[in-house]
């Protein structure tokens, strides 16, 4: 027999719909083609749009501005959806606006990307209306997808200069190139066949009744869905057999980001088009990008459709299988279809510009162009049916088997006679020569009582049997190809000899994909070999895991070439049928069964037995509902040509004669209806099931009553705690359960090689009621024939953890064991003794016997009682009085009862002991169970919560441990007797030797430019500590502050503070390096998550225990003890602090928080922040920062708490809300009690140098030398010793630093040595750790209502939301210039707030009238200067523009002459100023505009100086705006003619035609009189030339 048929998958279902959010933020667009712009950003996905507000007369407008999209849909229809960002030009209330151009992908791309999400990438633009226009302009974006679960990785930002470079940056995958090139797809429509019956019997009589005629009542037409665009052929009214011979052609650049192409029949209706069936094109299968890779093609072939049921009604309950979502229940058509893809020469005239789909006619396609049609058996034997849901009713029930359209009964293809059951009979088709070509299903059979459960179906000794004769176009080969991969798949074994068999025979209906696959398929084939082999000598103990990972990705490359995109044979649909209802389905696939002579090509279960579990159809099979096996069969299954049915039979179980329907001479070709066996084995099962752990929670306390039932064949038989083990999640049965006189069919060496399968399935025991399903495993058992030893290696079977399935995820592990042993002759006396321990209270209940039962030692259990945390309200009472009860391996212990939980949580006596037995085994250790009741009066005991600790592991005491520290309890270490040298200082530059340093001469003094701390604050500290600039170039990093290179002290001002993207915790192990918290839980998990995301549930955290274990064997040992000088109070918990109670002070800083979710119509919030510590709650309400999604707090809280009354630290952001309650949006809860008492030290982050004054002073209430000294005391070494020379000597180590150090009074002080040894101080042996240093950390902010979905990051990314505004500033004009010149002498004055560390200008404002507040925003220093021609009656036309960055800018030309285009276009290669640095700058600048081809062109040329004063500067000497007062300005010197037109005109012409066009007056004067010249001469020719002949 096989495996189980993909393992549990049958079983699992799928949740419908999750939720995703969808992040968009949109920073700015660059090169937007046109004149002056009002660009407005659109970001569609779906039918979602949201547009960010516009930018006024601006080719690169700035906005920051942030989008969150809610979906609640299926995966794959979400991954399917179209993100589109377009630029509009103009848009606003009253017109739509002009689109600039567009780029689009779907979600899927984005999802596959690592982090989930594209970071600061350049969209490019295109204009879908003209493909030959190129670039229409770029966007900068950064876009997310988060599913439940995920983790977005908060990104840095990166260098400015990286992503300036657009090429470099594109919104790209990484496979995909930067310069794509348009193309079209071209979707060959050509006809279908198969198609379901739309309408009923009923419907079709009356319109027979009406008509006279009786039509197909269906009018197909196929939709083709591409890249967010639609296409659709021609409607065929009343056709099952459509033709169209259409194609449908779309236009989208190469590669498309778009993964799948949607392909759907659809029935055109007046009221509503319904979906026949879908099927999905995923580009990826059928094209290859390598170097020898080929487009997208694919076909001519048929493709499969699969969906609902085909008996039709009019509300369909699985219409949503026909869209695509599910898997599709039965056969719904197949449609021939042709993909091929051309790219374009966009540079052709004849290239059409719109990407509009069009529909075309194409030729007819010949019958032989899909292959050879060939007829194919199908052959199939029921073996058993058993475990049939009891709720489908004691009717007869029989299973039917359908490929295709062929035997479909209920499906309504044939006539109402044909359609109904002929009860008692199978199914039978008999063709024109009276050969019987069909037998489909299996005659009806009434089902027999298994348990309370199940029934089963009594075939015993007679199997019944199926045979389908069925005529497809002969495309095996396919198939085949698709089986040896997936043979080398399954065993991950890549032989070269293998790829002899990858090759073709029938070269009949052979597409180009089918040649561009072999070929691919073969090529990593060898490659893959190749890698395998390399990598197997490769192999080392250091880099085990990465082998582990190329060998996987080998297996995921494999699967993927598996699945074949060309479809030949349809799936095999088996249906039970009851009372004339289809009740349950399973699907297998074609390849799957598959026959070929050569054994690599042959489906895997191909003329095997295999075990089927049937499952409901649909949304039924979701949730609770569709976890009950419907049914479960033992299926015989054989599929391939007619012609090669020789040995169909060879692969099911010997010893049966074969009863055939057939009378008469054809009986030898006939194949049986029925096998009736004759040969059978008498077996006897063991089942030893010992324990199972972390079982769901069946009850609403958190626990369940856990009993287990066991299916083998057609016996079951309870399992049921012998110990009554109520309210546990980790029972410990410890049980044999046997199984006698099992009767298995077929012979003994096939049963023992491949016995049947094992279900077991754990229920939870109610007083009243049913018993609950919470999950099942399945098992084969370990078979002994009665010829065999009983003994090594296969006996006695060694126990092993089974996963338990419960739906669609685990449910926990049973450890359990199972044989099967024959039954001799000589009858049960040759069986082995069932040994096990007398224990006669159990009654007739077995135990597992030894041998099986794991080898117990004593141990010793020692708990840590520290205290309780958190506990809320249990039947709606306080817990007052606690304690926590211990159990493990049915041995536990009783914590001290905390008298006042309100007072003190904490538990008076900290350390109990108990002794238990436990496996030798580790792995084979039971769960300890850690339970919190409430003692309430007149002796009641409520349970509050429980924690099972699945794994001990990481708490034995293992002696050998040298890492483990001393307050873990856990060793000793040998003193390092060597001494070492560390040096805390970089060596000299000279001694380095690095390149690109500067040789001085002998004498020469280098000046370092002094570091002005003064100018900077903790905001400069932290934003060039993010990580990211690192890895800049120190020039660039220097920009804002206008240091140069030769700072040496740059480095230590700059990167003290550590930013950490993630919690602390989740850095520092918890923190739990002595002091767990263990959660406690109580309720009922939920239906729709697997066991573990249910440990995570905060609906069911009902509060937490701390403290922790220590197991080792026993006795303890004597030396280890005197030498470690252990308390026998506190056993092996030595040197742990004592629990009383503590006060202290804590500082809470607020950095920022990064994309919160919107929580205002208006897509923003007014967020604002709320501490809670204990009874102590404050709301920096008044505070609120208005219309942010990403606000910089930057604030401070100072709280008085006390541990352990306020342990846990609760920091949430709120939405302000001027009417009603403030929403919450999200918190992040911090255990304040773990971080104080952590070794790591995290109360305080240590600082990279000591300072006594400025921003970097000394936080720490303790000096760097008395930490140092109270570590060294703590872990019980001498105490830090310091000497001459700047030494310091710690655990035998001598460690060197500065020697002229000087505290705040100006003595010597050693702060800094200490400081630099305890920056090192994992180094010290025996009781090193690293310390925390001073940092900041990235905190999730997660909302109740929405648990697992991250609401917001606290976090340090340097982004915010931005809505440009522009102070616009005019010059006055100047009238009438004749010669293109302007002359102004015009001042501006701009005053604005910058931020020197994030380079941006800080505006407030009110975004519309109607606002409330001002908000604020964050925009960068760019200056925009244009020029325009003024106009009376008309629009003024705008001639040019230029924008400079204030950080970074091209330096102006000295001269007009000397400045160019190139100093727009190749701004790269020009040597660039920063204003702020260099405070003034003078020069001149181009002013440039697109022409007619949009290209850039130079338009005029301005001369302008720029200055740069602070505001003091400014305030001591004030100058006017324009020309005006003080320090006017001298009005410029303009001609006379600009302003006396009308006074003196024959001037202005004089002025215009001398200075302007005198010139070309010149030349066409000149051309004038020769023209007069020529005139004259051709008039007096003809009288000068009479003169001369007549002489006169």
């Amino acid at each position: 027999m096989s495996p189980i048929r993909g393992d549990q998958k049958l079983l699992q279902s799928h949740d419908s719909k999750s939720n995703l959010i969808f992040f968009v933020t949109v920073i700015e667009a660059r090169q937007l083609v046109g004149l002056n712009m009002d660009p407005v950003v659109c970001v569609e996905i779906g039918d979602e749009k949201k547009y960010t507000s516009m930018k006024e007369s601006t080719n690169c407008p700035y906005y920051n501005e942030y989008f969150v999209f809610d979906f609640h849909v299926p995966p794959d229809v979400m991954f399917d959806k179209i993100l589109k960002v377009s630029v509009i030009h103009s848009k606003n209330l009253l017109r739509s606006g002009t689109l600039v151009g567009s780029f689009k992908l779907d979600v899927g791309t984005v999802y596959t990307q690592p982090e989930h999400q594209f970071f600061h990438k350049w969209a490019t633009l295109c204009d879908p209306d003209d493909i030959t226009a190129g670039c229409k302009g770029y966007v900068k974006c950064d876009i997310a997808v988060v599913a439940k679960g995920d983790t977005v990785k908060t990104q840095h930002k990166a260098n400015e200069t990286d992503e300036d470079d657009i090429e470099g940056n594109l919104l790209l995958p990484e496979d995909v190139p930067a310069e794509r090139q348009w193309a079209r797809f071209y979707v060959k429509i050509y006809r279908a066949e198969g198609l379901p019956k739309m309408n009923t019997s009923i419907m079709a009589n009356v319109k027979k009744a009406f008509i006279g005629e009786n039509k197909d009542l269906v009018d197909p037409y196929v939709q083709v869905q591409f890249a967010g665009q639609k296409g659709k052929t021609s409607i065929q009214k009343s056709s099952y057999e459509p033709i169209w011979n259409e194609q449908i052609v779309f236009t989208e650049q190469f590669p498309p980001l778009c993964r799948r192409m949607k392909v759907q029949i659809r029935d055109s209706d007046k009221v509503n088009d319904v979906a026949i069936g879908t099927h999905f094109i995923d580009l990826r299968k059928i094209a290859n990008d390598g170097d020898k890779g080929f487009l997208p093609t694919l076909g001519p072939a048929w493709v499969n459709m699969y969906g609902s049921t085909r008996s039709y009604t009019l509300m369909d309950e699985y219409q949503d299988l026909n869209e695509g979502l599910g898997e599709g229940v039965s056969f719904r058509a197949r449609l021939l279809i042709n993909l091929a893809v051309e790219i374009l020469d966009t540079s052709s005239p004849e290239v059409m510009s719109s990407t509009e789909v069009q529909v075309e006619g194409v030729p007819n396609i010949s019958d032989n162009a899909t292959g050879k049609i060939e007829e194919f058996f199908l052959y199939g034997c029921f073996l058993e049916a058993t475990m049939i849901d009891r709720k489908i009713g004691d009717k007869p029930i029989n299973f039917e088997v359908t490929i295709g359209t062929i035997c479909d009964r209920l499906g309504g293809d044939g006539d109402d006679e044909e359609s109904e059951l002929i009860h008692g009979s199978s199914d039978e088709e008999v063709d024109d020569g009276g050969d019987m070509t069909s037998v489909s299903s299996t005659p009806p059979m009434k089902p027999v009582i298994t348990d309370r459960n199940y029934f089963h179906l009594p075939y015993f000794e007679r199997k019944p049997c199926i045979y389908i004769k069925s005529w497809w176009q002969d495309q095996r080969r396919r198939l085949y190809n698709a089986n040896i991969m997936d043979r080398i798949a399954d065993k991950l074994n890549i032989f070269i000899k293998l790829h002899s068999t990858v090759y073709d025979r029938n070269q009949t209906g052979k597409t180009k994909l089918d040649r561009e696959r072999l070929k691919l398929c073969m090529q990593e084939l060898e490659n893959m070999g190749q890698q395998a082999k390399n990598m197997r000598s490769q192999v080392k103990k250091s880099n085990v895991k990465d082998k582990i990972k190329l060998a996987q990705n080998f297996l995921h490359k494999l699967r993927f070439l598996t699945d074949e995109p060309q479809h030949s044979v349809p799936d095999i649909y088996i249906w039970m049928i009851s009372n004339n209802k289809r009740i349950a389905y399973a699907r297998v696939p074609s390849k799957d069964i598959l026959f070929s002579p050569v054994e690599e090509e042959t489906g895997k279960d191909c003329g095997k037995v295999q075990t089927i579990f049937f499952k409901l159809p649909g949304k039924k099979s979701f949730g609770p509902a569709g976890w009950t096996v419907q049914a479960k069969t033992e299926l015989y299954l054989w599929l391939g040509l007619n012609r090669q049915r020789k040995d169909y039979l060879s692969g099911l179980p010997n010893g049966f004669e074969e009863n055939k329907a057939v009378k008469g001479p054809g009986i030898q070709s006939s194949p049986p209806i029925s096998l009736m066996y004759t040969m059978k084995q008498i077996f006897q099962l063991r089942v030893h099931i010992y324990q199972a752990r972390s079982l769901f929670a069946a009850d609403s306390t958190g626990l369940s009553d856990p009993f287990a039932r066991v299916f083998f064949s057609t016996h079951s038989q309870l399992i049921i705690s012998s110990q009554v083990l109520n309210e546990t999640l980790c029972p410990t049965w410890d049980q044999l359960l046997v199984f006698d006189n099992v009767e298995l069919y077929g012979e003994a060496g096939e049963l023992r090689d491949d016995p049947p399968i094992i279900v077991i399935e754990i229920y939870d025991q109610d007083t009243v009621g049913k018993a609950d399903f919470m999950g099942r495993t399945f098992a084969k058992p370990i078979t002994k024939m009665s010829d065999e030893h009983y003994g090594p290696p296969r006996f006695p079977p060694q126990l092993e953890y089974y996963q338990i399935y419960r739906g669609n995820g685990t449910a926990g592990e049973m450890l359990a064991a199972f044989e099967l042993l024959q039954i001799g002759p000589a009858g049960k006396a040759d069986l082995p003794p069932i040994d096990g321990p007398s224990d006669f209270d159990r009654g007739p209940i077995l135990p597992v016997p030894i041998g099986i039962r794991p080898v117990l030692s004593k141990y010793r259990i020692e708990v840590l009682f520290w205290g309780l945390r958190d506990l809320k309200r249990v039947n709606l009472a306080q817990v007052d009085r606690p304690r926590v009860d211990i159990e493990c391996a049915g041995k536990g212990i009783q914590s001290a009862l905390i008298q006042n939980y309100k007072k003190n949580p904490n538990f008076s006596t900290l350390v109990k002991w108990f002794e238990v037995d436990l496996p030798e085994n580790e792995l084979l250790h039971p769960p300890l169970n850690i339970r919190v009741v409430d003692c309430r009066a007149f002796g009641r005991y409520t349970l509050v919560g429980s924690n099972a600790v699945t794994s001990l592991r990481k708490f034995i005491y293992r002696p050998s441990d040298k890492s483990v520290s001393n307050w873990s309890a856990m060793g000793v270490y040998a003193e390092i007797k060597a001494v070492k040298y560390v040096s805390l200082v970089d060596k000299p530059d000279d001694e380095k030797g690095g390149k690109g340093k500067k040789k001085r001469k002998k004498g020469e003094e280098v000046e370092e430019e002094e570091l002005d701390e003064s100018m900077l604050d903790w905001w400069s500290k932290y934003f060039a500590s993010i990580e990211t600039l690192k890895d800049m170039k120190l020039s660039s990093l220097l920009r804002a502050y206008g240091m140069s290179r030769g700072c040496k002290r740059v480095w230590e001002f700059f990167f003290p503070t550590q930013i950490f993207n993630r919690e602390l915790e989740y850095q520092f192990d918890s923190f739990e390096d002595w002091l767990h918290t263990f959660n406690l839980y109580r309720g009922k998990c939920s239906d729709d998550a697997n066991v573990e995301q249910n440990a995570a549930d905060e609906d069911r955290l009902i509060g937490k225990f701390k403290g922790s274990l220590c197991i080792y064997k026993v006795p303890v040992f004597d030396e280890m003890s005197r030498e470690m000088g252990f308390d026998s109070n506190m056993g092996m918990f030595q040197n742990i602090p004592h629990n009383d109670t503590i006060n202290i002070i804590v500082r809470v800083y607020v950095v920022k928080a990064t994309e919160l979710h919107p929580a205002d119509i208006n897509g923003k919030a007014d967020p604002y922040i709320a501490i809670k510590l204990g009874k102590t709650e404050i709301k920096d309400k008044e505070n609120y920062i208005s219309k942010q999604l990403n606000p910089v707090f930057g604030k401070s809280f100072d709280i008085e708490a006390t541990l352990p009354m306020d342990s846990t630290l609760t920091v949430s952001i709120y939405d302000w809300d001027l009417v009603g309650t403030d929403d919450l949006i999200g918190e992040t809860k911090i255990d304040l009690e773990n971080r104080y008492y952590s070794k790591h030290r995290p109360t305080c982050g240590l600082s990279g140098s000591y300072a006594t004054h400025g921003y970097n002073v000394w936080r720490d209430p303790l000096k760097p030398t008395q930490i140092l000294a109270k570590l060294c005391k703590d872990g019980k070494m001498d105490p830090p010793q310091y000497g001459p020379g700047g030494r310091v000597k710690v655990a035998n180590r001598v460690y060197t630093g500065p020697t002229e150090i000087e505290d705040e009074n100006g003595m010597h002080t050693d702060e800094h040595l200490a400081l630099a040894v305890l920056n090192r101080w994992e180094d010290i042996p025996r009781i090193g750790c690293k310390l925390v240093p001073e940092h900041v950390e990235t905190r999730s902010l997660l909302n109740p209502d929405k648990p697992g979905m991250e609401q917001v990051r606290d976090s340090v990314l340097n982004s915010t939301t931005v809505c440009q505004q522009e102070d616009k500033q005019d010059t006055d004009v100047h009238y009438r210039s004749l010669t293109g010149e302007g002359n102004f002498n015009w001042r501006f004055i701009y005053p604005f707030d910058y931020l020197q560390a994030e380079e941006k200008i800080v505006i407030s404002k009110k975004e519309s009238m109607f606002s409330w507040d001002e908000t604020e925003y964050k925009i960068p220093a760019r200056l925009n200067l244009q020029v325009w021609d003024a106009d009376h009656f008309s629009a003024d036309d705008f001639l040019g523009a230029i924008e400079l960055d204030l950080n970074r800018f091209p330096r102006g030309a000295k001269t007009a002459k000397q400045c160019s285009i190139d100093m727009v276009i190749n701004e790269q290669d020009m040597p660039m100023v920063n204003l702020f640095k260099q405070k003034r700058i003078k020069g001149w600048w181009p002013f440039v505009a697109r022409d007619e081809n949009d290209e850039l062109e130079i338009t005029g040329k301005v001369e302008a100086e720029l200055q740069l004063l602070t505001g003091e500067e400014a305030e001591k000497s004030p100058v006017g705006e324009g020309r005006n007062e003080p320090e006017p300005l001298e009005k410029p010197n303009r001609p006379d003619i600009t302003f006396l037109w009308f006074l003196s005109p024959l001037k202005a012409v004089r002025h215009l035609i001398c200075n302007q066009y005198k010139w070309l007056v010149i030349k066409i004067v000149f051309v004038l009189m020769l023209l007069a010249i020529l005139a004259l001469f051709l008039y007096n020719m003809p009288g000068y030339m009479a003169k001369k002949l007549l002489g006169v």
